[in-house]
């Protein structure tokens, strides 16, 4: 019999991070200290302006904090999903999910097969029937978006404000794939005022608890 394949280790790590614009400019956050785990999915939640999409930079290495690290181990392979859906509009949704698969040199056949799973994942089964980009709606567009990153098999998923510009009902299917994804052991870090969004994740921290005035 095989050994059983244990997932990689991957782990993220923020030690005292502080953020601020200036040297007299008020703090975003500051002190703030935590710790994830691979298949761990958490949600940033706090005011707007409060730092929530800054603090994505901050771990996706775009931009140094003011004080505190970040450490990460096993994150090769970090993916956004923005809260704009984007796509080729005449192109057929779920080529936005093969295509992934098909750069990494998997066949078009094994990669449609995989698209198509990864789309039943996120509830999207029913884009098998390769209707255009340009005729989904923005819960659909912003759940191809949620596919499209996991079809990169990321070990680290930064998701920025995915309900921001949609109705409930829309908001509510996003937050339905949200609370599906995680599973193959990669951390999903999720900025959101949706407190839906925040109910489907495993954790929360509130960047309001971690304000602090110029010092």
């Amino acid at each position: 019999m095989r050994p059983a394949q244990s997932l990689p280790i991957r782990a993220l790590q923020f030690d005292g991070l502080g953020q601020r614009f200036g040297d007299t400019s008020p703090w975003l956050f500051r002190g703030l200290s935590a710790k994830f785990l691979g298949g761990e999915r958490c949600a940033i939640v706090g005011p707007s302006g409060s730092g929530k999409s800054t603090l994505l930079s901050i771990v996706a290495g775009w931009l140094d904090p003011t004080e505190g690290t970040v450490e990460q181990e096993g994150l090769e392979r970090v993916q956004w999903v923005f809260q704009n859906p984007h796509g080729v509009a005449r192109r057929a949704a779920i080529d936005h999910v093969a295509l992934p698969l098909l750069a990494a040199g998997a066949r078009i056949a094994t990669a449609d097969a995989e698209a198509a799973e990864i789309c039943a994942v996120v509830g999207l089964s029913h884009l098998t029937d390769r209707r255009p980009f340009s005729m989904l709606s923005g819960g659909e567009a912003q759940r191809l978006m949620l596919a499209r990153a996991l079809a990169v098999k990321p070990d680290l998923l930064l998701v920025d404000e995915p309900t921001a510009q949609l109705d409930r009902q829309s908001a509510a299917t996003v937050n339905s794939a949200i609370a599906s994804i995680g599973a193959a052991g990669g951390i999903v870090l999720i900025a959101t005022h949706d407190p839906d969004t925040a109910a489907a994740c495993d954790r929360i921290i509130d960047l309001a608890e971690f304000a602090a005035v110029s010092a």
